[in-house]
């Protein structure tokens, strides 16, 4: 349905502040209804209507025309277009158009706005096919992460972005990424676009192709990334950016503007970089605040990759029913033989030295242990009753779960052999501190996925070897990395949490290491 100029709807007056308190009010009611953890898997985060105004202001001066032709893939309540109708005034809207898939949300944006002259469809965005072109898109698509798609979804999705952009996403992208390929056949030549998605996309691996899209296939305008400290969604701890670009391919190299905090129009911080630099930087999260690197690529810098082996800690499938304190196995009449120990979280844990006593049990309180049982299931039942009716009561809860259920035996855990450094990956920054810990572990515990677990390699082995008071001089120097590389090569998420995963870690700088080895 082409709505045209000829629909009276967007030349009538309406009461928009009344609208928009109705919206508001069903949004809220809505949103009220369903479980945090259902609108997590279906990425529902509404946007609050103070800052869909400050994007659709934005965006709406980036027109080079009066005339708006409007489309929201995943329009919701319709925040965005209640915001862009008192922006833009009635007169400058000529068509609009917007896609719900959900039907309690659709409902309530037909109730609200389908006397404004808006074409809106109950229908899934991805397999809808464009009626026509469109020269605004504003938007915040749902964020689902990867997680929650199935095996068939991710093909499907990959399969069409693959048709319809020529660009392969990888399998852990969100669903975002896959709605802005997706939207390309809706835009018209030289339309704007304005996304507000997470900002992790400009720091991990499967983020490569979005940025391939945004500088290769077309105009990338400017990337307006909010302060991670004030969370935009109270109900989502992500850390947020608008990313805007032009539908039009230009060859020669130009300049894209990177802003920080504040709003669009006051930013705290500001600089141009140039499309080419962009090319190379890894990190765009360090824009704008700090200055494009020249070598990005490591290749000349001692890393900690250089000499440890990085893994994350073993993923037991259900803590809760695995990893238990000494006193309940005591309790359940349990044999300690089938029980290895195993450190508490990070958070947890109040040491950055685990000592250990005569049998190699971390000295702690209360101490841990993580059943880990490799006998077939006939022979427990004949010999060890009491582990067999403690897997008993697994059955229907824990056996269940994915990773117990992908098993070859649903008990049957990991295996990670024991190392003296740990880093725990994940927390906020407190007086210039640090967002890890690196943590000496003197014990014969292991640790579960809330650590990374450090393997020193053939030269840190041999000298450790030569002189064991060589793990105390490594973990001198691994809590001195300095703080601003270990931030550089991680990523920032809402409320200010930071975060590094495995590949990003072993790329922080560490040239102290090469003394010891």
């Amino acid at each position: 349905m082409d709505m045209g100029t000829s629909n009276q709807g967007f030349g009538a007056t309406w009461d928009l502040s009344g609208l928009e308190h109705i919206r508001f009010f069903k949004q809220a009611v809505i949103d009220n209804s369903k479980s945090i953890d259902d609108r997590r898997k279906l990425g529902q985060f509404s946007t609050p209507y103070k800052l869909a105004e400050e994007i659709v202001s934005f965006g709406v001066n980036l027109l080079s025309t009066d005339k708006i032709s409007f489309f929201e893939p995943c329009i919701g309540s319709g925040a965005f277009y209640s915001a862009l109708l008192s922006i833009a005034g009635n007169n400058r809207i000529q068509s609009a158009t917007g896609i719900e898939i959900d039907r309690e949300y659709f409902e309530c944006a037909k109730d609200i706005w389908s006397d404004t002259g808006i074409n809106l469809l109950n229908a899934d965005f991805v397999s809808t096919k464009p009626d026509r072109q469109y020269n605004l898109l504003i938007t915040n698509p749902p964020y689902v992460r990867h997680h929650y798609l199935s095996q068939e979804a991710k093909i499907s999705l990959s399969d069409a972005v693959k048709k319809e952009a020529g660009i392969t996403l990888s399998g852990l992208a969100g669903l975002y990424c896959h709605f802005i390929m997706l939207a390309h056949k809706w835009l018209a030549p030289n339309a704007i676009s304005g996304w507000l998605i997470p900002s992790e996309f400009m720091d991990v691996n499967y983020g490569k192709a979005v940025k391939d899209y945004l500088l290769n296939h077309v105009h990338l305008l400017k990337i307006h990334r909010y302060d991670p400290k004030n969370v935009m969604f109270s109900d989502a701890l992500v850390s947020s950016c608008v990313v805007w670009f032009k539908n039009e391919i230009i060859d020669c190299d130009y300049d894209v503007e990177f802003t920080f905090g504040g709003t669009h129009e006051q930013p705290q911080r500001k600089k141009l970089l140039k499309k080419s630099d962009l090319v190379k930087e890894r990190k765009w999260t360090r824009f704008p605040e700090k200055e494009c690197r020249k070598n990005d690529n490591n290749s000349n810098k001692i890393t900690l990759g250089n000499f440890f082996e990085i893994k994350r800690g073993l993923v037991t499938g259900d803590n809760d029913f695995f990893i238990m304190s000494r006193e309940k196995i005591s309790e359940l009449g349990l044999d300690m033989s089938f029980f290895k120990p195993v450190l508490p979280s990070p958070r947890y844990l109040k040491t950055d030295c685990v000592h250990s006593d005569s049998k190699g049990m971390p000295q702690l309180d209360p101490q841990y242990f993580l059943l880990d049982c490799e006998l077939p299931e006939s022979e427990i039942e004949q010999n060890h009753p009491a582990i067999w009716r403690y897997l008993q009561s697994g059955i229907e809860k824990t056996s269940g779960k994915y990773l117990c259920r992908s098993r070859k035996k649903w008990y049957w855990q990991e295996q990670r052999p024991v190392t003296y450094f740990l880093c725990s990956y994940m927390g906020r920054c407190k007086s210039g501190g640090s967002p890890v810990r690196f943590i000496l572990n003197l014990s014969n515990a292991i640790v579960t996925n809330s650590y990374f677990m450090l393997y020193p390699k053939e030269q840190l082995k041999k000298a450790i070897a030569n002189n064991q008071n060589v793990v105390f001089k490594i973990w001198e120097i691994l809590k001195n990395i300095n703080t601003d590389n270990i931030e550089e090569e991680g990523r920032i998420y809402g409320g200010g949490l930071r975060k590094i995963e495995p590949n990003e870690l072993s790329k922080v700088p560490c040239g102290d290491l090469i003394s010891l080895s």
